[in-house]
C-alpha cells in the first residue's frame, strides 16, 4: 500500500525525518499566543477556538495512548475516543487536537466536559451521560516519519486523509481568509473566538506567534491560593483566591465568587481543605478578612469582562478547574500586537 508521505511535493519529502517515539514528540505541544492582530496576509489560515481539554493522541506498536499537554495518560478518561483510534486502518501516527463536550445549542461547554474530567471508571463516565468529541487538528509523526518540519498546510491534508473521521472523532475545518469579520461571525455564533495559523509553518514545541488566539473575551487559567469562608446559606466557601506567576512570584488577581453549583462547591472545599497552609502564596497583600491560604495545586479556569487599572479582575466567574495545565506555567496573558 502507497504511503501517504509519497503524495507529497519533493522539497517537503526532504524535510521528513525518522521520527522519534510518538511519545516523546508528543510531550511538547505548540502553544498559541494571545492576539489582538485582526489583519492578516494569504499565508494563514483560521480555526475555531474551541473550548475543551487539549489531547494528544500515538498509536505506535499496538497501542493507543492519550496524553495531556503535561504528558499524563487519559486513556481511561476518554475510552471511546482511544477505541476510535484504535480501529483505525492507520497503525502508526501522533496527533494533536481538543476533547470538547457540546450542549444541547451545539455549543461548547467546559463546564459540561468537567463532568468526565478526573472520571477513569467506565461506569461513573456512562453515568454522566456526557458524550465527548476529539477535534483533531494537526499530524506530527505518520508511518515512523516525523513531519513536524512539513507546511501545517500540507500536514492537515495529510491528516485529513490518514483518519476515517466518524463520531467521537472529527477533522477540524479551516477557512483560508479572516480577520475581524469572521472573529465577529464566530462571536455571534457563541464561538470562544478563533486560532490563526501560519499555513506554511512547522509544528513548533513551544509557544509560537505562528498561532495566535483570537478572543470574543476575556478568560485564561489561574492559580488558586486560597478561599474566602461562606455566607448565609452558602455552602463550601465564599470565593476562591486567584493570581498569575510573574517569574516565581505568584502575583494577586482577585477573587471569584459565582459560576459554582452546590456539587463543585462541596468537592472544591474538599480538596482545598487539604491543600490548607498556614501562610499566603501570595506576594500582594490580600484585603480578605480571615481568609484560608492554600498551596498553589490548582488551576482554575476564569472568564472576566477586563482588567482594573489596578491589576484585578472584573465580573470574574468560575469555569471549571484545569487539571491539564501546570501552575507555574500559568502568567498573565498580554494580547501580542500585530
Amino acid at each position: 500500500m502507497k504511503s501517504l508521505l509519497e503524495t507529497l511535493p519533493v522539497a517537503e519529502l526532504r524535510k521528513v525525518r525518522a521520527a522519534r517515539p510518538g511519545a516523546e514528540l508528543a510531550a511538547r505541544p505548540m502553544l498559541a499566543t494571545l492576539s489582538d492582530r485582526r489583519d492578516f496576509g494569504t499565508d494563514w489560515i483560521f480555526e475555531r477556538k474551541l473550548d475543551g481539554v487539549r489531547v494528544l493522541a500515538v498509536r505506535e506498536a499496538g497501542e493507543v495512548r492519550l496524553l495531556s499537554r503535561t504528558g499524563r495518560r487519559l486513556d481511561s478518561a476518554y475510552p471511546e475516543i482511544a477505541d476510535a483510534l484504535a480501529a483505525q486502518e492507520a497503525d502508526d501516527f501522533t496527533v494533536d487536537g481538543e476533547v470538547v463536550a457540546f450542549d444541547a445549542r451545539g455549543r461548547t461547554d467546559f463546564s459540561l466536559l468537567q463532568q468526565r474530567m478526573g472520571l477513569t471508571d467506565a461506569r461513573r463516565i456512562r453515568a454522566t451521560g456526557v458524550a465527548v468529541t476529539y477535534y483533531v487538528f494537526d499530524l506530527l509523526r505518520l508511518d515512523g516519519a516525523d513531519v513536524t518540519a512539513i507546511p501545517l498546510r500540507s500536514r492537515k491534508s495529510l491528516l485529513r486523509r490518514a483518519l476515517i473521521y466518524r463520531a467521537p472523532l472529527r477533522f477540524t475545518p479551516h477557512r483560508n481568509e479572516g480577520g475581524q469579520e469572521l472573529l465577529d461571525q464566530a462571536c455571534g455564533r457563541g464561538w470562544e473566538g478563533l486560532i490563526a495559523k501560519r499555513a506554511s509553518g512547522p509544528y513548533e514545541p513551544r509557544r509560537s506567534g505562528a498561532w495566535l488566539k483570537l478572543k470574543c473575551g476575556l478568560g485564561q487559567e489561574f492559580v488558586i491560593g486560597g478561599f474566602t469562608e461562606p455566607a448565609g446559606a452558602r455552602i463550601g466557601f465564599g470565593a476562591l483566591l486567584l493570581g498569575y506567576y510573574e517569574g516565581t512570584r505568584l502575583r494577586y488577581a482577585g477573587k471569584v465568587g459565582t459560576g459554582y453549583d452546590d456539587r463543585t462547591l462541596r468537592e472544591l472545599r474538599e480538596r482545598l481543605d487539604g491543600l490548607e497552609t498556614g501562610r499566603s502564596p501570595f506576594v500582594d497583600t490580600v484585603r480578605e478578612r480571615a481568609p484560608h491560604w492554600a498551596e498553589p495545586r490548582l488551576v482554575a479556569e476564569v472568564g472576566f469582562s477586563q482588567w482594573t487599572r489596578d491589576g484585578m479582575l472584573r465580573h470574574p466567574r468560575f469555569l471549571g478547574l484545569r487539571d491539564d495545565k501546570r501552575p507555574s506555567d500559568v502568567v498573565r496573558e498580554t494580547p501580542a500586537g500585530p
